[in-house]
């Protein structure tokens, strides 16, 4: 790009920047230096390829989507939390709020992630041991006692059930006295990565594909604001996957759900903005960097040129991003928060949109208080003292940063290429998708994983990649850690309730709301209204789940050596 092109786009930036709401804070050095809202080439400077980098806020945004980076708003700090039942998370939340958060992520227990319900065989010895149980709308009700659903931005980390849960969330929110059209925040929903990584689904792809539709229609008609679709990556790369793998997969994931969205009539600039990510962040420093940098290119360039998107907003690629739990090591933890803080800083300087920093004690049991209180104060160090928010993509130029980005970027197109050609044109919902449903059902994905994941471990046990603490600096005066641990009365305790809420509600109205959504599932409306009614009666996470898996079926991958 040539000087002059290079200057216009300061120009135009400077002129988004003026406009733009900046935070009232303190943006100099801690020596007291004044420092400039984002740097870029020297004036006069041609630089080859500028327009792959550009400036904060403007197409492609590899540097941000915003004109003033953290300037205008910092990251939101969503930790990810959920234990025992939903009285105890709730004092949690409270905890994490009361201390500076500002946002919450639920994490649900095994059962719940399932479907099933805590009085159900399956769940025996589960129940609230990775997460919090859900069995009814009145447990999320009490989930958020006290927390204005109308304030506050919430993350659920769930897929297989996302849209029950989803509908008991509205549920909440109404009983709260909040219309559901000012609610905010973030809904996994994302089935792919199930299959492909995490392997925790109920039917076959095309049923959930068909729940994921009717939730996409529904939150573009209704509720503008809240993101029902979260992409996940994170759990692609914490089952081995390579950096590159894990943003290639999880864009094309988004690709297939672009392609859902517009065949069911929706317009791209209407429901793309309600698609989100989430990534990991590992341990290499600048190669985290750089593929959410190469992150917010891919995406944006493909949703102008390839599904037509116009608007900034239907091309912004926002990312939530969680620090590498399978980093965590159980020897000598308290180096984890030293690995937790580096990947935290790579997040922030790769230019996430709300981040969640694992505690020292996660890789032993569900985080302790005062383990999650250093998790939380991990990012307000880094958000009140280092200076990093005072400028926007600071590392933009780097011409290891852009070689890298460069990189990633050139890998994850390949990808799209072997995903394209195990596709058809002609499937019924796109190309992306046909190839992504062939990739499952062959297990092309998770040998892809597999061979990452054991290549890596293969240079771990050799040497060649050095843990400390593991395979080299052994030694250590680190004592063992108390841990939290989940008593079995909470599963007691969470059947007891649930049983007299089964004796209390109108079997009658929950019937009729079950029926509904079954005839729904038949003719092709949209499931929604009915699963809301049925929801609204106290209809129970395992009784909506088992109606759908008696209907459509399970799901059993083919094995893949």
């Amino acid at each position: 790009m040539d000087a002059e092109d290079i200057e216009r786009g300061r120009q135009r930036w400077q002129q988004r920047y003026d406009k733009a709401r900046k935070r009232d804070a303190d943006f100099t050095t801690l020596s007291g230096d004044d420092v400039e809202p984002v740097y870029g080439p020297a004036p006069g400077q041609p630089v080859e390829g500028f327009e792959r980098i550009g400036w904060p806020g403007e197409y492609p945004f590899t540097r941000g989507l915003h004109p003033t980076g953290y300037r205008g708003r910092t990251w939101t700090i969503r930790q990810f939390a959920g234990f025992g039942n939903a009285q105890q998370t709730n004092e949690r939340y409270r905890m994490i709020l009361d201390a500076g958060g500002g946002g919450l992520s639920v994490a649900f227990d095994m059962p719940t992630l399932m479907g099933y319900d805590s009085d159900d065989p399956k769940s025996l010895g589960e129940v609230g041991h990775c997460g919090v149980a859900i069995d009814t709308a009145a447990d999320m009700e009490v989930l958020f006692a006290g927390i204005p659903l109308g304030e506050v931005t919430t993350s659920m980390t769930i897929s297989g059930p996302a849209v029950p849960i989803f509908c008991m969330y509205l549920v909440a929110a109404e009983r709260q006295g909040v219309d559901p059209a000012v609610l905010n925040g973030t809904l996994q929903t994302d089935i792919f990565k199930e299959y492909i990584a995490q392997k925790e689904w109920l039917f076959a792809p095309e049923p959930h594909l068909r729940l994921i539709g009717d939730l996409m229609e529904h939150c573009a008609q209704g509720i503008p604001a809240y993101k029902p679709l979260s992409v996940s990556g994170y759990h692609i790369r914490e089952a081995g996957a390579t950096a590159a793998q894990e943003l290639a997969y999880t864009l094309a994931d988004g690709f297939a759900y672009v392609e859902l969205g517009l065949s069911r009539g929706l317009d791209v600039d209407v429901f793309a903005p309600g698609l989100s990510f989430f990534f990991d962040a590992h341990l290499d420093f600048f190669e985290e960097i750089a593929k959410f940098r190469a992150a917010r290119r891919i995406w944006a360039r493909w949703m102008r040129d390839r599904f037509g998107a116009k608007t900034d907003k239907a091309q912004w690629l926002r990312f939530h991003t969680q620090t590498a739990g399978v980093s965590l090591t159980a020897q000598q933890p308290y180096n984890n928060v030293v690995r937790t803080a580096v990947e935290a800083l790579s997040a922030v300087l790769g230019g996430t949109n709300s981040l969640h920093t694992n505690a020292l004690d996660e890789t032993l049991a569900l985080p302790s208080e005062q383990a999650a209180e250093i998790a939380l104060r991990t990012q307000q160090v880094l958000m009140e003292e280092t200076g990093v928010t005072n400028v926007a993509d600071p590392l933009g130029g780097s011409w290891y940063v852009e070689a890298l980005t460069d990189r990633i970027e050139q890998q994850a197109e390949a990808i799209f290429q072997r995903i394209l050609d195990r596709g058809s044109e002609d499937h019924g919902i796109g190309p992306i998708t046909s190839g992504i449903l062939r990739g499952i059902e062959e297990g092309w994905f998770t040998g892809e994983i597999a061979e990452a994941a054991f290549q890596y471990q293969q240079s771990v046990e050799k040497g060649d990649k050095r843990v400390v603490g593991v395979n080299c600096h052994p030694r250590s005066v680190t004592p063992d850690l108390e841990i939290l641990r989940v008593s079995h009365e909470v599963e007691r305790e969470q059947v007891r309730v649930l049983g007299e809420r089964k004796a209390a509600r109108d079997d009658a109205a929950v019937r009729a709301g079950l029926d509904a959504m079954l005839a729904a599932a038949r003719s092709g409306e949209s499931m929604i209204p009915p699963m809301l009614d049925a929801v609204r009666a106290e209809a129970t996470l395992g009784e909506i789940c088992n109606a759908l898996r008696q209907e459509w079926g399970t799901y059993q991958e083919n094995a893949a050596f």
